[in-house]
């Protein structure tokens, strides 16, 4: 990431690039706001800065790389937004899709990574050209507003900030299921307990037999009566070592399994309510027992992941561990990918060609007979996945720190700023549609690692048992080596995702109290609001972890309430494209109509998630439908 000030410009121009000095008073600094600190200052120096004046004191127009090589070097602000949330959005929400839907949303999952880029560039557009943080924007639109006065000053808060900071609080609290899952991670290869030792023993065997169960059922289609009887073979070996607790909870999800089917099958009422009532007890006593044999390991762990984390950020001890995150959540992906093409050999686990084309139909599933809603979930990681609500607002963020507004210089009538503003413009886009690539492509290896195994065995990731029941994706190609593998590639991808994401909350999150009007109108105030939040986030999200010890709900929920923001993002893109671009810099006529399709592909997205979600909503407030 590029550096600073005078550093910034001396490293610019010995690349080779035109560089020219102007005035300190650039345009990306919100006026009459202060400066947001650089991104690549991250985690913020403990001290305040010493007075209240800008941090830069000199700054450069950089002419626009021209060959595409140049303009490799110059790229980076997408991948680190996607970076931020491949633990929650890939690994996590993606797979549990696959999990529940099988094949048949490889279309929505696709869809989702590519169709928000549209609305990405153009909050880029905005920042560069306007010199505005993305949250200053969005309280630019029109609509109702809460206008008061702070520290002397009027202020001016709309209903989409309002919303922001409900969308906010939720993504804070997807942190704490990013951080309750390096726990579970940490529990399940280091135990600190028996009893965290004998709850790995016991999900492990519960995960074997049930991969020991797919395998019967995948080789009885096939008509391979070695394999099926190798399988009930390794059942009864695995059966036999199970204590009373361990039969008792088998033999109730088994007895779920039955159930789900004669639900299906049921042809009355009467008949529904009894399953349905067989199902619910069994699974009060599945809970119970589950409860009776769970460890605090994992909340232990998360607890000093939280506190490390917090030590980090504060004492700005941020590059070494997000170059050697970058190298960990790479490698891991393509341990992802390889995964997924050897599974190709394995003729129990390959995928056909007839699955993928069938994920690819425009189709949706049937309501799950186990009680998910395999849409709703899709909707749900459609808001997190590549890029989501809050990503889009962070990318802006991001763009400012890699130089492209700052080198871009202040707006003005000049033919030189207009062609340093397309040229910068450009290297975005590319920025932005390169980074789409590469994390489209993990997507859909995470997708469909979690149709083949997960949704065949009809393991569904949930609770304290998500990183246990995302190992066994691995299992198949990897055998032993697999939990080892998997365990030490989710701590890299999620711990990555939780720093990562702190640190970019506090930034961001430290410009919305500024616009609140909470904090002081001075860079020092805003400094000391990073640090602050530098601390407080990790903790917060350890808490939110340690009261609600889920995981994958918590990142659904995020993914809710981001979905939810998709179409008032939408609405942000066409609003700048339309009322605030500079004319020489709008896009023609074939972006216009992706940016329309995007736009109401997010409204149709968030529009039904909002409409499937109002009656749960309206119970939080004591309304009913």
């Amino acid at each position: 990431m590029p550096l600073s000030g005078l550093e910034t410009s001396f490293q610019a121009c010995q690349n080779g690039v035109v560089c020219t000095p102007i005035s300190s008073n650039m345009p990306w600094d919100p006026i009459p706001s202060p400066r947001l600190p650089h991104m690549s200052d991250v985690p913020a120096p403990s001290g305040p800065p010493p007075d209240d004046h800008p941090i830069d004191d000199i700054t450069t127009t950089v002419e626009p790389p021209t060959t595409f090589f140049s303009t490799l070097s110059w790229l980076g602000p997408g991948l680190i937004v996607a970076g931020s949330i491949v633990g929650s959005g890939e690994l996590i929400a993606t797979t549990k899709t696959g999990a529940e839907a099988g094949f048949t949303l490889l279309w929505l999952i696709i869809l989702g990574c590519v169709i928000k880029v549209f609305v990405q560039v153009e909050f880029g557009r905005y920042t560069i050209t306007s010199g505005k943080t993305a949250l200053t924007g969005l309280n630019e639109l029109p609509g109702p507003a809460i206008s008061f006065k702070a520290w002397g000053k009027p202020y001016r808060v709309n209903w989409l900030m309002v919303y922001w900071l409900l969308m906010t609080l939720a993504s804070l609290a997807q942190l704490g299921g990013i951080v309750g899952s390096v726990g579970q991670a940490l529990q399940i290869s280091i135990p600190l307990t028996e009893k965290g030792r004998i709850f790995n023993e016991f999900a492990k065997s519960q995960a074997d037999i049930q991969v020991q169960e797919t395998l019967v059922r995948l080789a009885s289609q096939r008509g391979d009566e070695q394999a099926q009887q190798a399988a009930e073979t390794r059942i009864a070996e695995l059966e036999a070592a199970q204590g009373d607790q361990s039969l008792r909870y088998l033999s109730l999800r088994r007895l779920v399994q039955t159930e789900q089917v004669n639900l299906a099958e049921a042809s009355n009422d009467s008949s529904v309510q009894q399953i349905e009532s067989r199902i619910h007890d069994a699974r009060l006593e599945m809970g119970r027992i589950k409860s009776s044999v769970a460890s605090i390991d994992d909340k232990i762990w998360a607890g000093v992941i939280a506190i490390f984390t917090s030590a980090l950020l504060y004492l700005g001890r941020y590059h070494f561990i997000q170059n050697f995150s970058t190298v960990l959540v790479a490698g891991f992906t393509l341990v992802t990918i390889g995964n997924l093409c050897a599974l190709q050999f394995t003729p129990e686990w390959a995928i056909s060609g007839s699955e993928v084309l069938k994920g690819l139909s425009f189709s949706l599933p049937d309501a799950s007979i186990a009680g998910t809603t395999p849409v709703i979930t899709a909707l749900a990681t459609f808001g997190i996945i590549g890029v989501g609500a809050a990503e889009l607002i962070a990318y802006p963020y991001w763009c400012v720190e890699k130089g492209y507004a700052r080198f871009t210089g202040k707006r003005d009538d000049s033919d030189s700023w207009a062609r340093r503003a397309t040229g910068w413009l450009k290297v975005m886009q590319w920025d932005s549609w390169g980074s789409m690539l590469v994390y489209t492509f993990a997507t859909i290896a995470f997708y469909l690692l979690g149709a083949a195994i997960l949704g065949r065995t009809g393991m569904n990731p949930e609770s304290t048992e998500l990183i246990r029941t995302l190992s066994v994706m691995y299992e198949p190609v990897f055998g032993s080596v697999a939990p080892t593998l998997f365990l030490f590639g989710a701590f890299a991808v999620l711990y990555s995702t939780f720093f990562v994401a702190n640190a970019g909350h506090a930034r961001v999150d430290a410009d919305g109290v500024r616009l609140f009007g909470l904090i002081a109108p001075t860079d020092r105030a805003l400094h000391r609001t990073v640090s602050a939040f530098n601390i407080a986030f990790p903790l917060f999200c350890f808490m939110v972890y340690t009261f609600i010890p889920k995981p994958a709900q918590l990142v659904l929920l995020s993914g809710v309430m981001q979905a939810i923001m998709l179409p008032m993002l939408s609405f942000a893109a066409l609003y700048y494209r339309y009322r605030r671009i500079d004319p020489r810099l709008r896009p023609g006529i074939w972006w216009d109509i992706g940016l329309w399709t995007s736009s109401f592909g997010m409204l149709i997205a968030g529009g039904y998630l909002f409409y499937a979600k109002l009656p749960e909503i309206g119970a939080m407030v004591g309304i009913s439908y």
